[in-house]
């Protein structure tokens, strides 16, 4: 399969995904076109991060009309000083290169475990493999569904009980992904909900892939 390199990360094309039409009819809910008001959750990692949005409407196969992808960063400092920040180092062509793969990732609401898949293929990066991504979904009281999916070590199971911060998985690359990221959909009575990350839980800083303590 040939690989597609943009922008300094491997992503997959909004027309690629559409075409795939054995991947999108495994959406969780039904899908609905209203978006309702934004949700306030605490971050999936606990180091720097990025994240970019999906349009509404464009992916189906993770149980959301809508969606955001979140891969970790890191300032990579040369041996003159020079630095700047980067989800990857030599190329990102194997897994291991990027700062994110295999990091935990924690619970971004409390909440129960109401759905767990498991997708064993471990993807290279650029190059997609069918079947939906490894995924875990969770309920809050208020009826609020989250998707965490593209993720893999899952440490937990349908039914049990998970508290926002808690670890529940890894980073992984599956799915229809062409690189380490975690992405995040949330519904609530199949409508589309947009999330936000509380901006008062401060995350770690990663310098060449190490956390920074200052100084």
């Amino acid at each position: 399969m040939a690989r597609y390199l943009f922008g300094g990360l491997f992503l997959a094309a909004a027309s690629t995904l559409a075409a795939n039409p054995a991947e999108t009819a495994e959406s969780l809910p039904p899908i609905a076109s209203p978006v309702a008001s934004p949700v306030m959750v605490r971050p999936v990692f606990d180091v720097s991060f990025v994240c970019s949005y999906h349009p509404a409407g464009q992916l189906t196969a993770l149980g959301d009309a809508l969606g955001t992808d979140c891969l970790v960063t890191s300032v990579k400092v040369d041996d003159q000083g020079v630095g700047w920040s980067t989800p990857y180092i030599n190329g990102g062509t194997a897994n291991e290169d990027w700062f994110g793969w295999n990091r935990p990732v924690l619970a971004p609401i409390d909440g129960t475990i109401v759905a767990v898949h498991i997708n064993e293929n471990v993807n290279q990066p650029g190059v997609m493999q069918p079947g939906r991504a490894s995924s875990v979904v969770i309920a809050r009281a208020d009826g609020l569904h989250v998707v965490i999916a593209h993720v893999q070590a899952i440490r937990v199971q349908a039914g049990e009980t998970v508290s926002a911060g808690q670890e529940i998985a890894r980073v992984g690359n599956n799915g229809f992904s062409r690189n380490p990221h975690i992405h995040l959909g949330a519904y609530r009575d199949g409508v589309a909900v947009p999330l936000f990350f509380d901006p008062a839980l401060p995350v770690k800083f990663l310098v060449n892939g190490m956390v920074y303590e200052g100084g």
